[in-house]
Order: structure tokens, then C-alpha cells, then sequence
């Protein structure tokens, strides 16, 4: 929502948003550029759009923003260039650079145009030397088998147009029978056609010209050893060199567009052996020449990119800020002398010292003769929410914000979910072994921070690392109820004290509770280790856990209940004091209040009471005696109290309420005196009838008298289903521990007991896999989910409406996270 800043703000106050103020600015033209510049520093202005209306190619300073994006464009060429180059922008402190913005824009033109030529030249030169290459390896590759392939056209040659002559010769007349047997002592004389082709086009090639050519031509392909680089595409591949041999004009013309169909790159090629090996020289020498030429371009190229990348921070910072200086200058609407931007703005109260200091330094540094205007403005308009976090709290104010931000100057969640959402992560998480191998790797981040900040992490890393004091608060308070809970992977320990209990006699020995007797004071702090491994334990946890989920779920819906009073008072709704909170904590206390204090009556007196028995019959039969189910005196009567207690508050939260609301509202429209609450639900019918500024509708006295009726029929049921919500804190730490024993026993112990040292290790690796990825991973993401959803439904509705929206001030620090 907001980070604190330095020495210059209050004490930070979580509990409600800050105070915030519609202030109006007026700024002469002269000094409007530098002005903004220094709110933006500042950053505690959320700047409202005065042209909203008009598109973004009409607004004053679309030119200067078609600018920034333009330099912002040239600025990601030359990050991609470095990338690709291996160069990274240098890390040192990013200060703001001094260079105008139009001799940047013109420096960054040049580099551009210098670099882009280089990368052509280079390009070009790459593409000849790869050609080159491949030029030497076809005639050194053809060289080989010409001979003996020409040999073996030839022969195929002859042999087809002999073929060809016998089938003709039978209808032949004898003039040209003489004809014919002259042309045989002719010489055949054949082309070629030889190149390089994809390995994995070569069969395709050579089917299509055999089928092209009707079988008329001869293949010969070898392949290439290693891959080399193709001039075209630039990426390595396997080739073939290939030798086409084929007779008339119609033939080769077919040959080589097929051939540049199939991308293959074609080279002349000599048939003296004199010549193949001159060519094979001159190629040669080529390709050293162009060697020479190309890494002197490389290092020239990678000199300019190094020097790009010593101020690249630099210039991107200037840009981003450039532009949203602009970005900002185009939300503020010129006056009608046209020589004033007036800009309206969200700033908290706190900050209004700041900003005037701000303005007049802007007019003094700017020589304008004319200084800004500050004022404030009263409007109706709900103000956005604003909370001053730090690194530590801002986490958890995320969290709350999640589910929906905070309605201005409402009771905050955050302050209470910095200290229960971790403790009720931990009541399903507690083992203190578990929860300091949690704290160990949240250490890691912490002490890291400053590095990890600074770099780009994956998504899961960079959520880590985002909520590490989060998890920090989760691991330290499940070591603290894994100390009450005495699990340490599963194992239970004598750390404070030893065992209150010991066994009687020998026949106690298998670990049955059947036997112990106590021989000490009791287990000081957190559950005995004797009652681990016996029997009993299942029983006495479920029962201990059980109850503390209960006692726990209604002290949290308590102070929801607290809270929505809290916002009640502070908003000046009486009808929700009187007719929500307190029918909600009479319903809420008269049942699961009056369940909490029988467990807790119930564990100092020792009882053997049933509370199921007891609590049901409460309702099914609230006048019969409780026998050996009573726990304390005249608890009959308290019962029947209470009981009709919880029927009244339905009533009393479901009926006054409308027809209060509508007497307010025909008082209102007879001339008597009303006072009209801001920022309540108490006039629901009359904030829709009367948004515009009319009161003159008819109020809709079912409405409100059918929305009242939702509200009550979701408490009352809610206060049910949020309580027996609340068990999954049972469930869950059952679970948790379950299975701990289960990777303790199964796995770690039964490897220990085959006295194998191969076993044992084998047994040791997954007994850490099974931790770290089932109850270290795996088990922290559900009880963190389970705590959150505690978190959102069952303690937040009591009170939490979640429908502000943020304070987004224009600032210089939230500009990367920004697209401007």
C-alpha cells in the first residue's frame, strides 16, 4: 500500500488508514516539467486524470511521450543486443544522469545507428564466411567421389539411351536406322549440379527429382561429419553434400528449382583436379581474411556495448522518469488563460507541509515569477485507502489485500493478522523440529535480502522471497506450539522437565497409560512425554486439540464482532451499535461463548461431564435436570438465560433496524432535523435514491427490510458453520502429526532396525525427501491456505467490507513496477 519514508512522516498507524485530502494545484507553464519532477520524488500525490475525455493523441504532451517511447525502444534494442552478447548493464548504484533529454535522444539515435550498421556488416560478413566454409567442404568432398560418380553417370547414361533405342528401332525405317547408329559413337556428355542440403531433407530431395526427371538424373550424397552453420538461417545443422548428374537444358532447369525448394545452397564446382585444388586455396585464404574482419568487428561491437552498458541504468532511469513525468503533465488540464496546468490530487493530511515546500522550491528552482497554488477541496468523494507499511509489515497487509482493500478509514486487518494468521498456521503445523528447519531456510532469504532484492528471481523464489517474514512469523510460532504440542518430528522430548508420570509396576511397560501413576510435579510447559506413544494419546490430543480450536475460533469471531464496533463508533453509526453489535455478541457468546466456558470450566475442575450431551439438550431439553453433567452451581438457570438470550438477539437484529431507517427518512422529508452519516450502511435505501443529490423517491422500505434479512440469516447460520470451520485446526494438526509418526516409524526406524549401513542410508534419504517435500512443502502450503481462508471468511466478514481501492501515488520509486 506503501512503503515509510526517512524521518519525514508520523509514526506509522496501521490500525486505520491515513487521513487523506482532495487538494487542487495550480502550476504556472514555466514550472510545471520541474514541479512534477519533484512530486514525483516526493511521491505522496495520486494525481486524478482531468482529461479523461480526451484520447491520448489529443492531450498537451503527446509529442514528448511519442519521444520517451521511442528512446524507450532504442534503450530494450540495446538490452537485447547486450544479452545476446553477454554483456550485462553495469551494476552500480543507479544516479540520476545530467544529460538533456533532447541531447539523449540524439545520442541514443547515433548509437543506434552505429550499432544497427554493425550488426548488418557483421551479418553480411558472417553469411559470406559460412558460405566460404561450406564452398571448401564441398569441393573437398566432392573432390573425392567425383571421378567415380561421373564414371557411373556416364555408364547409366549410355545404358538408358541404348535402352531407349532398341525399343524404338523395331518401327524405325532404315534412313534413319543409319542416322541412329551414327549418333551412338557420339560422346556422352553430362551436367551437374552440387551443393549442400539438410540431412533431414536428403531423402525427400532425392525422391522428388527422381520423380521429376522421371529417373533420368544420378544422386551421389556424402555426409558431413560435424554440424556446421547454415549462412541462411545461421543455426547449426546436419548436412549432406550432394552431386546431381543430369543431360539437357530441361532437366537441369528442373534440377535447381528443386533444389531451392528444398533450401539446399548450391556452389559451382570444377571437373579438372588442377583446378578443384586452386579453388580449395583461394577459399581458403578467403576464409582467413574474412576471420580477420569478423572478429575485429565482433570486438569493436562488443567495445560499444560495453560502453552502452556502463550507462545504460542511467539512461533507462532518466527515460522511465521522463515519461511519466509527461505521462503525469497530460492528466492535468490547462486553465482558460492557458498559461497555468491545474492538476487535482489524493495526498495524505500528514504530507501537506511537504508538498508546499515541494512547490515553492519548483518555483524558485525554475525562475518562475509566478508561484504554485495550493488548496484544499471539500468534496463527497470516497478518498483511497493508504497504509504506511515497512518490509515487515507489508506482507501481511498484502494478504488482507487480497481478499479486497480496506474501505477508507476502516478497521485494518493487518495490525491482528501479523500475530494470528501465523498462530493459527502454526496450531496445524506445530512441531518445533519442522518449524526450525522453516526458519532456517527463511534465514537464508532474510539475510540475503539485500542481494535478492536486486535480482530477477523465478515466480516461485521471487513469492518466497516475498513473504519471508511471514514465514519467518509461521516457523517461530510453530516451534513455540511445537513445544507445547513437545513434537519434534513426531518424537517427544524432556526438555523442560522430566516425565510427571512413571509405570507402577512391570506390567505398564508396553507404553499403556493403564498403569502410570504420577511421581512428580506436573510437566511444567506443554504436553507430558509420557502421554506419547501410549494408547491414550490419540484420545487425550484429539480431545485437547479439539477444544482448542473451538476456544480459539470464537475469541477470533469475538473480535470481529469487536471490530465491526469499532468501525460502528468511529463512523458515528449508532443503529449498527445497538441493532448489529450487540444482538451478534449475544447470539454469539449466548452458544459457542457459554461452549468455550465449559471447556474451560471443564479442564480446572477435572470433570467427566459430556458437553455433547450437555449442549444438546440445551436446546432439545432446556429444563431437565444435568445430573452428573453439571459443572457448576445454577448452571440450569444460566442455560435457560442464555438460551432465551440467543432466540431474543434474532429478532433484535433482524426488525428495528428498516423501520428506524424509515421513520430517519420521513423525518428527513418532513423538514426535521436529520443528520445524514457518511460512510455507513444506515441509509442503504437512501444512498440509491439519493446518489445524484434527490431525495425525493420513495423509500423502498422492502428492500432494505429483505437486505436486513440476508444480513441476519448469514450471521446466524455463519456463527454455526464458522465455529465448526474452525475444527479443520483440529484436523489439520492431527494430520500433520500423523503423519510425522508415520516417516518416523515406518521409514527411519524400521531402516535403523536391519543393522544394514546401506539400508540405513537409503532409509535416512527418504525419510529427508518425505519431510521436505510432504511435510515441509507440501503441508506448509495447506495449513498456510487453511489460515488464510480462516483469515478471509470466517474472521474478516464480521466486520470487513474490503471495497477501497488503493493510494497510488506518482512516484519515482514505483516507476519499474509501472508502464508508463
Amino acid at each position: 500500500m506503501g512503503d515509510t519514508r526517512g524521518g519525514c512522516c508520523p509514526p506509522m498507524d496501521l490500525f486505520r488508514s491515513e487521513t487523506m485530502q482532495l487538494v487542487q494545484l495550480i502550476i504556472p507553464m514555466e514550472s510545471a516539467r520541474l514541479t512534477v519532477y519533484y512530486l514525483g520524488k516526493l511521491g505522496l500525490l495520486q494525481f486524478k486524470d482531468l482529461n479523461s475525455d480526451k484520447s491520448p493523441f489529443q492531450r498537451t504532451y503527446a509529442g514528448q511521450i511519442k519521444k520517451c517511447g521511442e528512446m524507450a525502444r532504442t534503450l530494450r534494442f540495446f538490452k537485447e543486443q547486450m544479452l545476446k552478447a553477454g554483456v550485462s548493464p553495469s551494476a552500480k548504484s543507479v544516479e540520476e544522469t545530467e544529460i538533456d533529454v533532447d541531447d539523449l535522444e540524439v545520442k541514443l539515435a547515433e548509437l543506434e545507428a552505429e550499432l544497427t550498421e554493425m550488426n548488418a556488416n557483421g551479418e553480411k560478413l558472417q553469411r559470406s564466411y559460412n558460405e566460404l566454409v561450406e564452398y571448401k567442404i564441398v569441393l573437398r568432398k566432392a573432390g573425392d567421389f567425383f571421378p567415380s560418380a561421373q564414371h557411373s553417370a556416364t555408364a547409366r547414361q549410355r545404358e538408358m539411351e541404348l535402352n531407349q533405342m532398341v525399343e524404338e528401332s523395331i518401327e524405325t525405317p532404315l534412313l534413319q536406322e543409319q542416322g541412329t547408329s551414327t549418333d551412338l559413337s557420339k560422346q556422352v556428355k553430362l551436367g551437374f549440379v552440387t551443393g549442400l542440403v539438410s540431412r533431414g531433407k536428403s531423402m525427400a530431395l532425392e525422391r522428388i527429382l527422381f520423380r521429376a526427371t522421371r529417373g533420368n538424373v544420378f544422386l551421389e550424397q556424402v555426409p558431413i561429419e560435424a554440424p556446421i552453420t547454415d549462412p541462411v538461417s545461421g543455426e547449426k545443422m546436419e548436412k549432406n553434400v550432394f552431386m546431381v548428374f543430369y543431360s539437357g537444358e530441361r532437366a537441369k532447369n528442373k534440377i535447381l528449382k528443386i533444389c531451392d525448394a528444398f533450401g539446399a545452397n548450391r556452389y559451382p564446382f570444377a571437373e579438372d583436379c588442377g583446378k578443384q585444388a586452386l579453388m580449395i586455396s583461394e577459399v581458403s585464404g578467403k576464409i582467413s581474411e574474412l576471420k580477420s574482419t569478423i572478429d575485429a568487428g565482433l570486438l569493436h561491437r562488443d567495445h560499444l556495448l560495453r560502453t552502452i552498458s556502463d550507462q545504460f541504468e542511467q539512461w533507462n532511469l532518466k527515460v522511465k522518469k521522463e515519461k511519466s513525468i509527461h505521462h503525469t503533465l497530460n492528466m492535468l488540464s490547462l486553465d482558460v488563460t492557458k498559461k497555468c496546468l491545474v492538476a487535482e490530487a489524493w495526498s495524505p493530511v500528514f504530507a501537506t507541509k511537504q508538498i508546499q515546500d515541494v512547490l515553492q522550491r519548483a518555483s524558485v528552482d525554475s525562475n518562475s515569477q509566478v508561484g504554485a497554488i495550493f488548496q484544499v477541496l471539500h468534496t463527497r468523494e470516497s478518498p483511497p485507502t493508504y497504509f504506511r507499511t515497512n518490509k515487515f509489515t507489508s506482507a501481511f497487509q498484502e494478504i488482507v489485500d487480497a481478499y479486497g482493500v480496506a474501505k477508507y478509514q476502516e478497521a485494518n486487518p493487518g495490525v491482528y493478522t501479523i500475530v494470528t494468521f501465523p498462530f493459527l498456521f502454526a496450531v496445524m503445523f506445530g512441531d518445533w523440529g519442522h518449524g526450525i528447519c522453516l526458519l532456517l531456510a527463511t534465514l537464508f532469504f532474510i539475510i540475503r535480502e539485500k542481494k535478492l532484492s536486486s535480482q530477477k528471481l523465478g515466480d516461485i523464489t521471487e513469492m518466497t522471497f516475498g513473504g519471508r517474514y511471514v514465514i519467518m512469523m509461521m516457523s517461530l510460532f510453530s516451534i513455540y506450539t511445537g513445544f507445547i504440542y513437545n513434537e519434534c518430528f513426531s518424537v517427544a522430548f524432556d526438555l523442560f522437565a522430566p516425565s510427571a508420570y512413571a509405570c507402577r509396576d512391570l506390567s505398564c511397560r508396553d507404553a499403556y497409560s493403564i498403569g502410570l501413576i504420577k511421581v512428580r510435579d506436573t510437566y511444567p510447559f506443554g504436553v507430558d512425554p509420557a502421554w506419547h506413544g501410549t494408547r491414550s494419546e490419540l484420545p487425550f490430543l484429539n480431545s485437547l486439540k479439539m477444544k482448542m480450536s473451538i476456544l480459539l475460533g470464537v475469541a477470533q469471531m469475538n473480535l470481529g464482532i469487536l471490530l465491526s464496533y469499532s468501525n460502528a463508533t468511529f463512523f458515528g453509526n449508532s443503529l449498527n451499535i445497538w441493532f448489529q453489535f450487540i444482538p451478534q455478541m449475544i447470539f454469539l457468546n449466548s452458544l459457542f461463548g457459554y461452549l468455550s466456558l465449559l471447556i474451560i470450566v471443564k479442564w480446572c475442575t477435572g470433570s467427566q461431564a459430556d458437553l455433547y450431551h450437555i449442549m444438546i439438550y440445551m436446546f432439545l431439553s432446556p429444563t431437565d435436570e444435568l445430573g452428573d453433567n453439571q459443572l457448576f452451581p445454577y448452571q440450569k438457570t444460566v442455560q435457560l438465560v442464555l438460551l432465551l438470550l440467543a432466540l431474543v438477539s434474532v429478532p433484535w437484529m433482524l426488525l428495528p433496524k428498516p423501520f428506524l431507517l424509515k421513520k430517519r427518512h420521513e423525518n428527513r422529508h418532513q423538514g426535521q432535523s436529520y443528520t445524514q452519516v457518511q460512510g455507513t450502511d444506515d441509509a442503504l435505501s437512501e444512498a440509491k435514491h439519493d446518489s445524484h443529490g434527490h431525495g425525493h423517491e420513495e423509500f423502498e422500505f422492502s428492500e432494505v427490510f429483505v437486505h436486513q434479512l440476508i444480513h441476519t440469516i448469514e450471521f446466524v447460520l455463519g456463527a454455526v458453520s464458522n465455529t465448526a470451520s474452525y475444527l479443520r485446526l483440529w484436523a489439520l494438526s492431527l494430520a500433520h502429526s500423523q503423519l510425522s509418526i508415520v516417516f518416523y516409524e515406518k521409514v527411519l526406524l524400521l531402516a535403523w532396525g536391519y543393522n544394514n549401513m546401506v539400508i540405513l542410508v537409503v532409509g535416512i534419504i527418504i525419510f529427508i525427501f518425505a519431510t521436505v517435500g510432504v511435510l515441509l512443502i507440501m503441508e506448509t502450503l495447506s495449513a498456510f491456505l487453511h489460515a488464510l481462508r480462516l483469515h478471509w471468511v470466517e474472521f474478516q466478514n464480521k466486520f470487513y467490507e474490503g471495497d477501497g481501492y488503493k493510494f497510488y501515488p506518482f512516484s519515482f520509486i514505483l516507476i519499474d513496477d509501472e508502464d508508463y
